[in-house]
């Protein structure tokens, strides 16, 4: 094999092609990415970097020099257009650029709000890329009011930004609860009382009928008529995985790019990862949207690329910055029938499926954030009378 093509210069993209050299391929590798900046860190974006605590060199996971030393040809402000598995070949431009094997890591989209309900208005952002956040770091002054549309972790993690600024934030969630898609009633409440701790008013079980506005938001209607004054909106109704160039090239999709448990696609020499991919889990498939998936699952397909024949089995996790809360999640909680709550100095909260354990929040409690990941990776279900005891030890769970 001569030559590597990875299409997607996000994480994972990143990730993949410095995993390729560490491991000695010595052939050419060429990493696109579509925005005109070296692959960078996206979990800052809406915390650190849009509350000015983080420099934007800080941002980049490697200098541009990184690239350059390594021998990456590194194209950024490009484009692939099309793809043809049959030749072995992509269109960047008006150049052809051949490949032995290609990794999609092309990653997510931000849903839009639709223009027939003001999303084109000047004013409405959405948080996903350097760009985006950088196009609305201006909104943010004191006083100003925000309406977010979206009570999921990334309208919440940018409503924690705005009220530490000193905005009148207002968030708009249409399910019953805050995180209602993610999180157990527990969770959802903690995250809520934080919130209005800090001033946000979090409307549940409210829709949006349009943003208004002649050319720039001046306000939202609500689907029950009430009319809300905002000097911008933010989006954060979730992402879509980035599909579509491997649709046009005829890759099989199933809630993202389909993948095998080794990462290959449906084309034997297309490889893909990170937020774009779906994969074989334990008897179902799923797409996982985060840092350690984008990590994982890139350094994996890079080892297969050059022949490891490694499965992918992770155990996800998780994490999300509010305030003063870090919120850190191991495993996935889909199933689970009961919540056990341990509260002491700190607070978790242990999802289970009958006796099998599943996942935890942890809510600045790193400790059971460790032990719970620890158990999930040996595949052990603690008792439920231990967990929920805030004087039991929770290390010796690992040692039973």
């Amino acid at each position: 094999m001569k030559r590597i093509v990875v299409v997607g210069a996000g994480q994972a993209g990143a990730l993949l092609v410095a995993k390729l050299r560490g491991l000695g391929f010595d052939g050419q590798i060429t990493l696109v990415g579509a925005e005109p900046v070296p692959p960078y860190q996206r979990p800052p974006l809406s915390k650190a970097y849009l509350l000015g605590e983080m420099a934007l060199e800080r941002l980049f996971l490697r200098p541009e020099s990184f690239y350059t030393e390594h021998d990456i040809d590194l194209r950024l402000g490009a484009k692939v257009t099309s793809i043809d598995p049959d030749a072995r070949r992509l269109r960047l431009g008006a150049e052809v650029v051949e490949y032995d094997a290609l990794a999609l890591t092309t990653g997510s989209l931000a849903r839009q709000l639709p223009v027939a309900m003001g999303g084109a208005l000047r004013g409405v952002h959405v948080v996903r890329s350097l760009a985006d956040v950088d196009a609305m770091a201006p909104e943010f002054r004191p006083g100003r009011r925000v309406i977010i549309v979206g009570g999921g972790y990334i309208g919440l993690e940018a409503a924690a930004v705005a009220a530490k600024k000193g905005l009148e934030v207002t968030v708009l969630e249409m399910a019953p609860r805050i995180l209602q898609r993610v999180a157990a009633p527990e969770t959802s409440a903690a995250i809520r009382a934080l919130h209005e701790a800090h001033g946000v008013r979090i409307l549940d079980s409210t829709g949006l009928e349009r943003i208004e506005g002649e050319a720039a938001v001046t306000g939202v209607r609500l689907s029950e008529g009430t009319w809300l004054a905002a000097d911008f909106v933010i989006a954060g109704i979730g992402i879509l995985p980035a599909t579509e160039l491997a649709e046009t090239a005829g890759l099989a999709l199933d809630n993202g790019i389909r993948t095998d448990t080794q990462g290959r696609t449906s084309d034997p020499h297309i490889w893909a990862a990170g937020d774009c991919a779906s994969f074989p889990w334990r008897g179902t498939r799923i797409r996982l949207e985060s840092v350690q998936n984008a990590i994982d699952q890139a350094e994996l397909v890079a080892a297969n690329m050059l022949g490891a024949g490694k499965d992918y089995d992770p155990v996800p996790w998780f994490w999300s910055d509010q305030y003063d809360m870090k919120l850190q999640i191991a495993g996935l909680n889909t199933g689970y029938d009961r919540v056990v709550v341990r509260a002491g100095a700190a607070r978790s909260h242990w999802y289970y499926a009958g006796e099998k354990f599943l996942a935890v929040d942890a809510l600045n409690d790193p400790r059971a954030y460790m032990v719970g990941k620890r158990l999930l990776e040996q595949g052990r279900s603690p008792d439920p009378a231990a967990i929920a005891d805030p004087a039991s030890d929770l290390k010796a769970l690992l040692r039973a």
